[in-house]
């Protein structure tokens, strides 16, 4: 399976295809939606995106983990770490565009 990665300017890209922006204003339209999204999650609030998912934080307390080379015991410290939970919508569309042979359905 070949991993592809989408960039900031692929979706940019994309917006400005779509929406009609010029490539400057769809640029910054991106970069506003994302930066409000992060500031959400930095303050430990939900972010739900309709028919898409929704992103948390949760915080995990300190445990002692392995190193699996040595077998040493090591602490994991304590941290917050990011959740997304996909909406049953996109599971769907996941899922379907496998059925068809791997490619994702478009819209």
């Amino acid at each position: 399976m070949t991993e592809k990665t989408i960039t900031r300017a692929q979706l940019s890209e994309a917006v400005y295809q779509e929406v009609g922006l010029s490539r400057n204003e769809s640029a910054d339209l991106l970069e506003a939606v994302l930066g409000e999204i992060s500031d959400a999650l930095g303050q430990g609030q939900t972010v739900k995106i309709s028919s898409f998912g929704s992103f948390s934080v949760r915080s995990k307390g300190q445990r002692i983990g392995r190193n699996p080379k040595t077998g040493e015991e090591v602490p994991i410290l304590p941290r917050r770490v990011l959740v997304f939970r996909p909406s049953q919508l996109l599971k769907k569309q996941i899922n379907d565009g496998l059925s068809a042979g791997g490619r994702g359905a478009k819209k």
